[in-house]
């Protein structure tokens, strides 16, 4: 699919850097015109992504995180998070809800809020090389007023 626009974002997985991304997306997706819920369910699912790249890719260390939104045909916003971090064994088991290796303090929950927040959600793994989990939502163009 060719973009209209796009974005290319990279930063160290630092906690204080989730709310710069979620920021970063919605101001990204504001050029589609999406309602504030539209808007919200961008920030959570993009919010997801980013700590699961803190959490799990790193969890011993600071690593890279990439970020590159773009605009496609039809009102299209697609979102990639990536790291180069310890990568997902088995993605099927991870995508899976409850399931964590983050500890009791993770509910193990975020590939599903993802996938429940946005209409599209792929996530690509390997051990040892890192994960890139793509999200699309479509936004729907709201009337006009005149």
């Amino acid at each position: 699919m060719n973009s209209k626009n796009y974005i290319k974002l990279e930063f160290p997985s630092q906690s204080c850097n989730e709310a710069f991304a979620r920021t970063a997306a919605a101001a990204f997706a504001a050029q589609l015109d999406p309602t504030m819920e539209e808007l919200g369910d961008v920030r959570t699912a993009v919010s997801e992504a980013v700590t699961n790249c803190i959490v799990h890719a790193y969890p011993d260390q600071i690593g890279k995180i990439s970020m590159r939104m773009r605009i496609l045909e039809g009102s299209i916003l697609e979102i990639s998070v990536r790291d180069w971090g310890r990568g997902i064994e088995d993605v099927d088991r991870a995508m899976a809800p409850l399931y964590t290796t983050g500890g009791e303090e993770r509910s193990g929950m975020g590939f599903t809020i993802m996938g429940s927040f946005m209409d599209r959600l792929k996530v690509k793994s390997a051990p040892g090389k890192g994960t890139t989990v793509t999200m699309q939502r479509g936004v729907r163009p709201r009337p006009r007023r005149l």
